[in-house]
């Protein structure tokens, strides 16, 4: 394989391992947030602003850990044909259903954008009492979709060599 192309591959999967291990850090966040929050409803006033906080920070926690679960091969597949296949055929049917994976993830990313760039312009807010601007979250959601696109291009570069028969290092 190309150099660019191995390079490539070697900065992504150490993007996706960074953001990955970030994104795995958010879980206690958001356990932190309940815990405020049951300690509040049942001692004092409620708050309410932790349930939304919790859904936002769970959204971060699962969009840019996507890249990473990619990375690791940690996602969810059908295993009933493949699991009984060998590499190189594993790795042509993964050329194609990478594609199919890369084409989604575009077009997530172009109706993610158009949220974004939504959010910005007319200033959206949620409608919940604690009514907080939307676009921080689709930032993060727009980052996280990106980074998953990106490291489905890696495997997919990395399902390219195997079919070749030099597979990336």
């Amino acid at each position: 394989m190309p150099k660019a192309i191995v390079t490539y591959v070697k900065a992504v999967e150490k993007i996706s391992w960074v953001s990955g291990h970030f994104a795995m850090y958010l879980i206690f966040l958001m356990i932190g947030i309940l815990a405020y929050a049951s300690i509040m409803k049942v001692f004092f006033l409620p708050a309410n602003w932790t349930v939304e906080m919790a859904q936002f920070v769970m959204v971060a926690y699962f969009t840019l850990g996507g890249a990473f679960s990619l990375r690791e091969d940690d996602h969810v597949r059908m295993d009933l044909l493949y699991a009984g296949w060998n590499v190189k055929r594993r790795s042509k049917t993964d050329l194609v259903t990478g594609l199919v994976l890369i084409a989604f993830l575009v077009m997530l990313l172009v109706g993610g954008i158009a949220s974004l760039v939504y959010a910005f312009e007319y200033g959206e807010k949620s409608y919940s009492a604690w009514a907080p601007v939307m676009w921080p979250i689709k930032v993060l959601i727009n980052i996280g979709v990106f980074l998953t696109l990106l490291q489905a291009v890696a495997i997919w570069f990395k399902d390219l060599a195997v079919a070749r028969g030099e597979p990336i290092q």
